[in-house]
């Protein structure tokens, strides 16, 4: 994979740490559990939102975790084998897996829902305020 380009540029000051997070985006390339991002509709007084729909069949709600932590959404999922059950062949291994989504700052978790094995989480997005203010400038005797 090829590495992006370093935001050391002149003109770009104070973005270390997304240089940082592109780097530990980058790195998350495990492709389990499938997972789409759409856009959910827009009205005319309603902000953007998203919704994150993670492929989970065969874990209950108790073994699925949704956390925000330092503007990352995580999503964890525990399986524990079953040691009562004799398999004569095992194709559906209980497996463990956690899924990072870096959130833009402002974004809010709106909510889980879990639905025939779909683990559904809605995001949304604030229209950002528009600010501009004037610096004065002084002058030195």
């Amino acid at each position: 994979m090829s590495r992006v380009p370093s935001l050391s540029s002149p003109f770009l000051l104070g973005f270390d740490e997304i240089e940082r997070v592109l780097d530990r985006v980058s790195k998350a390339a495990d492709g389990y559990p499938p997972y789409n991002i759409e856009r959910v509709g827009r009205g005319e007084r309603n902000p953007e939102c998203l919704r994150i729909t993670l492929a989970v069949a065969g874990f209950t709600r108790d073994q699925l975790d949704v956390t925000v932590e330092e503007n990352q959404l995580v999503i964890r999922g525990r399986q524990q084998d079953d040691k009562t059950r004799h398999y004569l062949h095992r194709g559906i291994a209980a497996r463990q897996f956690q899924r990072t989504f870096v959130l833009a700052e402002g974004m809010e978790v709106l909510g889980a829902d879990l639905k025939n094995g779909l683990l559904s989480i809605d995001l949304e997005r604030p229209e950002p305020e528009r600010l501009a203010r004037s610096i004065a400038i002084t002058e030195e005797e």
